[in-house]
């Protein structure tokens, strides 16, 4: 187990509000984030996340290996075991870090816009790029109703495959979503009835989707996937809950305890209950990809001579916009100014250049513990005023970034 503490130098207390001044001011709205790392106990590392070869078991084996890096979070992984700050991220300045989380409750309406704080008082999203090996549980996350019975939230996500961090496949490129139409809610009952009886026979109700790099997915609360094995950029509500419904995947077996860690106690061995918190509607849903299924769409708007601005997550969850993503691909020699009017976090995945004056580099491989250059938090502030963008490199300049709740008036509907 490494000895490195990614929280050295961290800066907390009354001496936060110095520290994001200062750098709130030298990056003119900019903030410089570092990698935040979160294991698995339950999962295999696909390796593709840019992390060295000897660091991903660093929080030790029995935590499981690292294969998420979460991005502008302020939500807490909810793993057994955890570090205090697993999750969370770090910004960098001048050598000390101090948590995006203190910083947005120091300045929440600079950093996240007045709308969202005064409604969420945090920044109530955010993404991660999730790395397996092979296939996971056939699992939902509850919905927001459902959520509150534990004191937690709701949890919609989404899904984009980025060509940069998917050279191979890995073991099972394809995902199970959804039940067959014509599935009975007694068919998911008899398959908890038969947890213990060895593999219990619940993608036998679902279909499996292969996944196509340069696309994604939109997954609302209460439907059931089964996430593959290509490297996945994952935009979503800031919750860690869900609920795992498939016993054995690849030999291993599931414990009971990951179906019903975010349910009522008093509620762990009523499989109506269990039952009850799927969207029924949603997982029958005889046109699933029609409904969930997303192809990249241009931003006439926001693309240019040099430039192209995609929209890759986009579409409502139940009618309400809570979150969305771009890719921005800038050609070598070219530069643009964003101006979204909305709080994003970025992540570069190709090429160098330069955001405002912070520096953007895409690492070959990164040390557990080694800040990189990456990785970005672009403020209500600068975000409002316009960001400068420009490719110094030889190679196009790719970022990914994802938004909170309407953050546009523009949105494409899922479908387009």
């Amino acid at each position: 187990m490494s000895n490195v503490k990614l929280a050295e130098g961290l800066v907390q207390g009354d001496r936060v509000t110095k520290l994001l001044d200062s750098a709130m001011d030298a990056g003119d709205g900019l903030l410089r984030l570092t990698p935040t790392w979160v294991p698995r106990s339950f999962l295999h590392p696909g390796r593709r996340i840019k992390l060295h070869p000897g660091d991903y078991y660093r929080f030790g084996a029995d935590r499981g290996g690292i294969d998420e890096r979460w991005f502008g979070s302020t939500t807490e992984a909810a793993n057994e075991g955890r570090v205090w700050h697993e999750g969370l991220s770090f910004c960098l300045f001048e050598g000390k870090k101090f948590l995006l989380k203190d910083a947005v409750a120091e300045r929440g309406a600079d950093l996240v816009g007045e709308s969202i704080f005064e409604k969420y008082e945090r920044w109530p999203v955010y993404s991660k790029f999730f790395d397996n090996m092979g296939p996971i549980p056939h699992h939902m996350h509850q919905s927001f109703e459902d959520a509150k019975l534990v004191g937690q939230e709701g949890k919609p996500e989404s899904y984009y495959f980025p060509p940069q961090l998917n050279n191979v496949d890995n073991n099972f490129a394809y995902t199970f979503m959804g039940l067959e139409p014509g599935t009975q809610p007694e068919d998911v009952r008899r398959c908890l009835e038969n947890w213990n009886a060895g593999d219990n026979g619940i993608l036998d109700l679902s279909r499996a989707y292969r996944l196509k790099r340069g696309t994604g997915w939109l997954i609302p609360p209460g439907v059931l996937h089964a996430p593959g094995s290509l490297c996945t950029y994952e935009p979503q509500w800031g919750s860690d809950v869900f609920g795992m419904y498939q016993s054995i995947v690849e030999g291993r077996y599931v414990p009971w305890s990951l179906l019903v860690k975010d349910m009522p106690e008093e509620k762990h061995q009523n499989l109506d209950f269990i039952v009850g918190q799927l969207d029924w509607d949603k997982n029958v849903d005889t046109h699933f990809k029609n409904s969930n299924y997303l192809e990249p769409v241009r931003d006439e708007n926001r693309s240019g001579d040099g430039y192209e601005d995609l929209w890759i997550v986009y579409g409502t969850v139940d009618g309400q916009q809570l979150f969305s993503a771009k890719e921005l691909t800038i050609q070598p020699g070219a530069k643009c100014t964003l101006q979204d009017g909305a709080t994003s976090s970025w992540i570069t995945v190709q090429g160098r250049g330069r955001m405002g004056s912070l520096d953007l580099q895409t690492p070959a491989m990164i040390r557990f513990g080694e800040n990189t250059t990456d990785e970005v938090f672009i403020s209500h502030v600068a975000a409002t005023k316009g960001v400068e963008i420009e490719n110094l490199g030889s190679e196009p300049l790719v970022g990914l970034r994802y938004f909170g709740p309407n953050a546009h008036s523009d949105l494409p509907k899922a479908g387009s």
